[in-house]
């Protein structure tokens, strides 16, 4: 049986806002046993094990973080989700700089598909060259 768009879309709310609280525990569980999450275009990361190891391995950077859904649009299996990142870099290394202090907000854009009640593939799409120039920006 599929899930309603509104069922499809509290998963989508739910999902994220494990991660903003930083559950990752809670996170895999909203992912179906053939999770693939695709970081941009063509780098799949197979398992929800892999991609909470990707996610923490990022937000571990800006403990405290917040990641706001801005807008929600489904269509069927389909669930389109605009956030903003908003965090700063005071926890641990990412992209090999050691932590700044910088205050770093970048948006992203995600498709997610559902399968079974849970979700069985994400697509991030955001501009890494921002956020890692952000990171890099020397104070004013």
């Amino acid at each position: 049986m599929k899930n309603t768009i509104e069922e499809n879309k509290q998963l989508v709310r739910n999902f994220y806002e494990s991660i903003e609280k930083e559950d990752y525990n809670t996170t895999a569980k909203y992912c179906h046993e053939d999770f693939t999450f695709y970081l941009q275009v063509d780098e799949p990361i197979k398992g929800a094990e892999g991609f909470v190891k990707s996610e923490k391995k990022n937000f571990d950077a800006f403990k405290g973080f917040t990641f706001k859904i801005h807008e929600l649009i489904c269509e069927g299996d389909k669930v389109a989700a605009y956030l903003i990142f908003d965090g700063k870099h005071t926890s641990a290394t990412i992209f090999n700089i050691e932590p700044t202090g910088n205050q770093v907000r970048f948006s992203l854009f995600m498709l997610l598909t559902i399968k079974d009640g849970k979700i069985i593939e994400k697509r991030a799409h955001f501009d890494h060259c921002d956020v890692q120039a952000q990171v890099k920006r020397k104070a004013n």
